[in-house]
């Protein structure tokens, strides 16, 4: 049951945020929503590369450590986490005098960064003491305090200023929330066996970040070869409601199925028999490839329609041309990061996992800047950075197929035909509300036929 508990509040975490975006972009003019997105995505991309290294190590040590020895490594966790933020306020401070950007939004944008990552940090510790239903209850209450804090300040002010500003009051009411809810437990220790535990964490965190550091770039670079090309417009405005609408749901569930399914992945690994590791592993792939699959068809299926009620009419022709091209390119990007780097990540890999992402980086850049110069349209641009990622995926597989842990294909297929059920539906109409009543029910059956058939909760037992 805490497992659905947590899956749902994934799922609430993805509408949340879905709401968010469609809020904030009619809350503020075309040119300030496009101020807005780019500073979140940067403010995201400063979080990973200074937090993410502290994230991915606890996860990979705490979540195969015995009790004493994790209170142990969650006092060097957070010592370097309360490290990393003040070098990301010192060097950021330094590096903004050169910038053209307005102080006000820097300086936001590494605060957002700042209580972005303690927070994450916490919440990862919280699920990491077998706390999985009070984790899942602190993000459901953080995406709470994001929506209402950025709404309030785009509605009140009518800036991006005042928007970032709610996402900070947001992250801070989060963190606060967290250290109310639960304590988790610290055992204070020398300076030498923290510098050591440090040493630990960035032979294996820092490369596995440098890797996620470069996979967050490659929205972010995509984005400014897009929007490059059309500036702050409507059609600009669409394309980036369409980038960061789409990477939401798919980053939330890569989050939640992580957070239900890999420590286990980790346990398994470290302590169990190689068929136990094996199981545990495909387990987590057929989580991850079917209900990605689903959600892929019904982004193609419902989005548009919604889109036509939510997104402000000035933005919608360059939302609708972009986005089924854009919910395609994160299905293979959510893959390439998350799915393909498991096993790298159990075996410490973590060059490897550079080399893959620098290798995705090059060649989304390269066809993207192509494909611009050459006059293709924005979703031709899209289409290219696909096409390059599904590449980099076919490359970097060698790990994964070595380790034999393969997905139920009969599954993976019944999940296929359910996308394309679900995709479909988008060509059928929604007025009246009969026939969208009857498009969500068809949508409804068909996830919960996946779900059941891959018992993927625990709620049903395959005879």
């Amino acid at each position: 049951m805490t497992r659905l508990f947590a899956m749902a509040g994934y799922v609430y975490q993805s509408a949340a945020a879905i709401i968010l975006i469609f809020a904030i972009s009619h809350l503020l003019p075309a040119a300030a929503y496009t101020s807005f997105s780019f500073t979140l995505a940067s403010s995201q991309l400063l979080c990973v590369l200074m937090f993410e290294w502290l994230q991915l190590a606890g996860l990979r040590f705490l979540a195969a450590a015995g009790e004493k020895e994790a209170a142990r490594l969650r006092w060097s966790l957070f010592a370097a986490g309360l490290s990393s933020a003040g070098a990301l306020v010192v060097i950021g401070s330094c590096a903004s005098q050169a910038s053209a950007l307005p102080t006000g939004i820097i300086a936001l944008g590494l605060g957002i960064s700042v209580l972005q990552g303690l927070t994450d940090l916490y919440f990862l510790s919280v699920r990491l003491s077998d706390r999985l239903g009070i984790a899942s209850f602190l993000l459901a209450f953080r995406a709470t305090a994001l929506l209402a804090g950025a709404a309030a300040g785009a509605a009140i002010s009518g800036t991006a200023e005042a928007a970032l500003l709610g996402i900070s009051a947001g992250h801070a009411l989060g963190l606060v929330a967290g250290l109310v809810a639960y304590r988790t437990p610290l055992e204070p220790i020398p300076l030498r066996t923290m510098l050591a535990d440090w040493k630990d964490f960035s032979r294996y965190g820092m490369l596995a970040a440098g890797a996620s550091v470069i996979h967050l770039s490659v929205p972010v670079l995509l984005r400014v070869i897009v929007i490059g090309r059309l500036g702050a417009t409507g059609a600009g405005a669409g394309f980036s409601i369409a980038l960061d609408l789409l990477q939401r749901p798919f980053w939330v569930l890569n989050a939640a199925i992580h957070t239900v399914s890999y420590p286990k992945v980790v346990s398994d690994f470290e302590r169990g028999t190689g068929t136990e590791s094996v199981q545990s592993a495909r387990r987590m792939f057929e989580f991850m490839i079917c209900t990605t699959l689903v959600l892929l068809g019904g982004l193609v299926g419902f989005i548009p329609d919604a889109a036509r009620i939510l997104v402000p009419q000035e933005s919608l022709g360059g939302f609708l041309e972009t986005a089924p091209a854009i919910a395609a390119f994160y299905f293979l990007h959510t893959h390439l990061q998350a799915t393909i780097a498991v096993v790298p990540h159990l075996e410490k890999l973590a060059t490897r996992l550079v080399l893959v992402a620098a290798g995705q980086l090059a060649m989304v850049v390269a066809l993207s800047l192509v494909a611009v110069s050459a006059g293709l349209s924005p979703r031709g641009a899209v289409n290219c950075a696909s096409l390059a990622t599904l590449a980099t995926i076919v490359v970097a597989l060698g790990p994964t197929l070595r380790f034999e842990a393969f997905p139920r294909w009969s599954l993976v297929m019944q999940a296929l035909v359910a996308a394309i059920l679900i995709g479909s539906l988008g060509s059928m109409p929604t007025e009246p509300t009969a026939w969208l009543a009857g498009k969500i029910a068809i949508a409804a059956f068909a996830t919960g036929v996946i779900a059941w058939r891959g018992d993927f909760l625990m709620l049903a037992r395959r005879s």
